[in-house]
């Protein structure tokens, strides 16, 4: 039975366990502090159900368990070599394949006409208000990165997303503008003219 594919929240997690073994809450604790919460839906239940998952798999196993006090017992779990050649694997296909998405705003930009102007402004306004905050926290981040020396390779994946979030400002700004000054008119409802390809219109055409 083959292995089921490592999810993102799977490869965060051998990410980690390439530098050393760790448990649980200390990944938690290390994906806050590197903003992998940025790139991967982390959450407890959903970190430890992916711990359990990684284990069942074959990728990790327990290398370690420790006490700290009264405290309950943690386990270390450290990367197998199998886990070691899944995450190559889907490392590189990862960064490889160009995966078809499908992001919510390209549908909201799909029925801006039905929206009408002063709602689809207003809504755009909002957008652009959210976004100049996350560009703004976004630069903030960067030069703690900077100041701080990490490697720029280890925060490529944060550089990307904020050169995305940039750009999608500065798109989104031209789109809000174009619609209030009307160089990109509404269609007031009214659907684009479609003619029918008939049968007949078609064999006129290639006989022609």
């Amino acid at each position: 039975m083959a292995s089921p594919k490592l999810t993102p929240l799977g490869i965060a997690v051998l990410e980690l366990l390439h530098e050393k073994p760790m448990h649980p809450y200390e990944m938690a604790t290390l994906m806050r502090e590197r903003y992998v919460d940025t790139r991967v839906n982390v959450k407890a239940g959903s970190l430890y159900h992916t711990v359990e998952r990684l284990l069942r798999s074959g990728f990790i196993e327990v290398v370690d368990t420790q006490r700290d006090g009264r405290r309950p017992e943690r386990t270390v779990y450290g990367m197998t070599q199998t886990g070691l050649d899944e995450f190559n694997q889907r490392g590189r296909e990862l960064l490889g394949d160009v995966a078809t998405e499908f992001p919510a705003y390209l549908t909201g930009l799909a029925v801006i006409d039905e929206l009408g102007r002063e709602a689809s402004v207003k809504e755009l306004e909002t957008r652009l208000m959210r976004l100049r905050a996350a560009v703004a926290s976004d630069r903030a981040v960067l030069q703690r990165l900077a100041e701080n020396k990490v490697p720029e390779i280890y925060w490529l994946d944060w550089r990307y997303q904020c050169d995305h979030r940039q750009f999608e400002l500065e798109w989104t700004e031209r789109l809000a503008e174009d619609l209030r000054t009307g160089r990109i008119p509404f269609q007031e409802h009214q659907p684009p003219k479609l003619t029918l390809i008939t049968e007949e219109d078609d064999d006129e055409r290639k006989t022609s």
